[in-house]
């Protein structure tokens, strides 16, 4: 073992523990000690701790902390503008949550700001009363006259109610005496049946936060009261499954779900009006991310703001949950239980991590979006069949076009430009005479030029599958990841079995498994980073880097997936014999061999993937790195590095 090795060798597992967990733990303040399966797990990742040049300051937000600044910003309007609840929220949706812009416009104009949110209607057009024309006009009036009230802080609007004498449904032309009626301010009444199942249509079927009156022509929005009484209930009332909702024939889960959905709605609106924040991109999480560093296209050419949404136990796949609700299945068989508590080692419970600047999902370090983007789009061109074209095509060297030979004749005919060749030298058939099933003019300068434009377009074409082979080799293995925690966790099983160690003794298979796969996704971008960089000394640095990572990586691989001794440490310690006794099946030695190697291994393994991260962000930031092509937000290649 050299020197340098030694460096990143640790003398006892407290401190591997220390080392490996630093980037995931030590730069966390948490605010509660909750269970971190909860999805309302908030978090700071950044402030007051050590910082790599690789890492972002964020902070994850659960949906009910989304919510509760949302309510914040809510009683903020309502205090200046001395307005409800209901219609500072619809204020603030209709100006995407932006505080500043929203005063300054009420104090404008206030009746042109209430009429562009849906919250009052517009003076020339007051509506057509639907039961009296002198109720519509005291309603309109209310609304109009929020700035002049002498008590400016109205209370929440609810469902109004209005008296069911002689009153036909405008939608279902129901006319039955105990008809429910229901209006917004604008005074346009329909029976609750169709308010109910309209609003849960817009809910359900169109993702509608803003929902309009029904009547053609109407502009009011229902409030969020409105929407709450109707589907769940007046406030006050118990826990949603228990709740009476306005309509007596709704169906009580429906309703429930429905407005569940709503608030998943509003809280969407919320986070996609702050450039600050991001949602998860994991199917069914509804954790939130706050990052300031990932919303500046200037930032993003420097950093790659990779965050953590810092929920946990969440299905693969929506069907999962919609199983464990109907009691088909449950959390835990989706995800597997492990041990003794179930902590599990499943992929499913590891913490959502994304890149904040990009829509692509998962980590995509070292390289930064730009780059990453422009890799994904090449890779999109059908690059599985790239191999193909490689030994079955040749281009025509006049317009380039790929050509197949489908016969035994050497005269070829490009049917896009007519260009007629030799397929075996490439040269203008011209050139040929009446050799046409041999070619005996290899050496003619039109065929030599012809060689070599398709030995330049092959070599390109070579270069692309070198890097594009080794980062979906990568990739593969990554998907492969649910499989190898399996594997893990029998062999984590097998250990207790057939020694003294504890479930927290054995944990160092996990962790093992947990670097690894960070080094994978590690090494599968610095392929399509390796791809873009130009000739020079940075990138053979880069390269170096790149192979002492991969060795590291397919070393500690070799070891997970290698048999697992047999003998317990006392059995190891006092069988002897020939041979060296005790030396385990596939040469593994004992247990506490196999337990030092896989800890050593994977405390180096950590290192050289935080080299390749360090010194690759460090690049960014002093802008080192040179590329071979033009790339959004960098400097254009000199001629000579530039590769087609």
């Amino acid at each position: 073992m050299s020197s340098d090795e030694e460096d990143y060798y640790m003398d006892s597992d407290d401190d591997m523990m220390d080392d490996v967990q630093d980037e995931d733990t030590s730069d966390i303040d948490m605010d509660d000690d909750d269970d971190d399966t909860d999805f309302g797990y908030d978090f700071k990742v950044g402030s007051g701790s050590k910082h790599k040049s690789y890492q972002v300051d964020y902070t994850s937000l659960s949906q009910p902390r989304v919510e509760q600044t949302m309510k914040e910003d809510v009683d903020h309007i309502c205090g200046i503008f001395g307005v409800d609840a209901g219609t500072a929220s619809l204020l603030l949706r209709n100006e995407s949550w932006n505080k500043e812009r929203l005063i300054e416009k009420y104090m404008d104009n206030t009746t042109k700001v209430l009429v562009d949110a849906g919250a009052a209607q517009p003076e020339f057009a007051l509506v057509r009363p639907s039961t009296t024309a002198r109720r519509s006009a005291r309603s309109t009036s209310k609304l109009l006259s929020f700035k002049k009230s002498s008590n400016p802080t109205s209370s929440p609007e609810q469902p109004e109610r209005i008296p069911s004498t002689s009153f036909t449904c405008p939608i279902c032309f129901d006319d039955s005496p105990d008809l429910k009626q229901l209006a917004l301010h604008c005074g346009h009444a329909a029976c609750s049946g169709c308010w109910n199942a309209y609003v849960i249509s817009k809910i359900r079927d169109e993702g509608e936060h803003c929902i309009r009156c029904m009547t053609e022509g109407c502009a009011l929005v229902a409030t969020d009261e409105f929407i709450h009484d109707l589907l769940v209930g007046p406030p006050g009332s118990p826990a949603p499954t228990a709740v009476t909702p306005i309509d007596p024939s709704a169906d009580v889960h429906e309703n429930a779900v429905a407005f569940n959905r709503f608030n998943q709605l509003l809280v969407r609106n919320f986070v996609s009006s702050n450039p600050n924040l991001k949602f998860c991109p994991f199917p069914g999480c509804t954790n939130t991310v706050e990052c300031s560093l990932g919303s500046g296209k200037a930032v993003l050419t420097s950093v790659v703001p990779t965050v953590k949404c810092g929920a946990r136990g969440i299905p693969q796949d929506t069907s999962d949950l919609k199983e464990g609700v109907s009691g088909k299945a449950t959390f835990s068989s989706a995800l597997g239980s492990s041990g003794p508590s179930g902590g599990g080692t499943s992929i499913h419970d590891k913490e959502h991590v994304f890149c904040f600047g990009c829509p692509i999902e998962g980590d995509h370090r070292p390289v930064v979006c730009a780059v990453a983007k422009m890799w994904m789009k090449k890779c999109e061109d059908d690059s599985e069949t790239a191999n193909w074209i490689k030994s079955n095509t040749k281009e025509c060297s006049q317009c380039q076009s790929t050509i197949e030979k489908n016969g035994g004749c050497n005269h070829m005919t490009c049917k896009k430009c007519k260009y007629e060749f030799c397929w075996v030298c490439m040269g203008p058939w011209s050139e040929h005479g009446t050799a046409w099933y041999s070619c005996n003019r290899y050496d003619e300068k039109g065929s030599i030029d012809a060689r070599d434009a398709q030995s330049r377009s092959r070599a390109s074409l070579e270069r692309y599958l070198h890097y594009y082979n080794r980062w979906a080799n990568h990739e593969q293995s990554a998907k492969l990841s649910l499989d190898l925690y399996l594997k893990t966790e029998k062999k984590m099983e097998d250990l207790q079995l057939t020694s003294s160690l504890t479930w927290i003794e054995v944990q160092f298979m996990r962790r093992a498994v947990d670097v690894l796969l960070s080094c994978r996704t590690t090494l599968k971008w610095t392929y399509a980073m390796g791809y873009y960089l130009a000739r020079g000394n940075e990138k053979d640095l880069f390269e170096d880097n790149q192979r002492d990572l991969e060795k590291a990586v397919e070393d500690l691989s070799e070891l997970l997936e290698g048999p697992m001794p047999t003998e317990v440490d006392a059995a190891a310690g006092s069988g002897s014999g020939e041979g060296g006794g005790g030396g385990g099946q596939g040469g593994q030695g004992s247990i506490s061999e196999l337990r030092q190697k896989v800890t050593d291994k994977t405390v180096y393994v950590q290192k050289r993937n935080e080299i390749v991260l360090d010194d690759t962000a460090q690049g960014f930031l002093d802008g080192r790195w040179r590329w071979n092509t033009s790339i959004d937000g960098f400097e254009d290649p000199a001629d000579e590095i530039r590769v087609d």
